[in-house]
């Protein structure tokens, strides 16, 4: 069956049978940086958004995305960027095989708490492993991604006032 949803902002088109999940598809088309580490749905290396919300592409029917919006992380290439460079300046990127999916989901956290306290970034993010860094480098750094980010939201409001 033929499937129509937006990826990344562009129109997409894909051939699937009823048991292809979106993992599959999305590599198809070019989204290397959903990878595979577990297929049981314990890792997060292969989180996209679907409209918005963080979800793990090796557990999603392709045939349920059916006019739904799939982000990946080439859709995303400013704010990984950004949030790359904090996890980089605080050690805690190393092999970056689960930066991606680690960095997807920490995004959507962003967008969706506001001023979390520690225990409730690890509870968003419990979903991803990472087996070279302590998790406390990469909480430090989404701290701070999250402190520049409002003080950086703040200083344009004061400029449009």
């Amino acid at each position: 069956m033929e499937i129509q949803f937006k990826l990344n902002g562009k129109p997409a088109v894909a051939e699937v049978s009823g048991d292809t999940v979106l993992f599959d598809v999305l590599r198809n088309l070019g989204c290397y940086s959903v990878k595979c580490g577990c297929e049981t749905t314990n890792c997060g290396l292969c989180t996209v958004w679907i409209n918005g919300k963080s979800r793990l592409s090796c557990s999603i029917l392709a045939a349920s995305v059916a006019g739904q919006e799939i982000t990946t992380l080439e859709g995303l290439q400013k704010e990984a960027e950004e949030l790359g460079t904090f996890l980089a300046n605080e050690g805690a990127e190393q092999c970056g095989f689960c930066s991606p999916g680690f960095i997807m989901n920490a995004l959507a956290m962003v967008q969706e708490l506001e001023n979390p306290s520690v225990e409730e970034m690890k509870e968003y993010l419990a979903g991803n492993l990472c087996r070279c860094t302590g998790y406390m480098g990469q909480l430090r750094a989404i701290q701070k991604y999250m402190a520049a980010k409002k003080a950086g939201a703040e200083a344009k409001r004061e400029v449009q006032a």
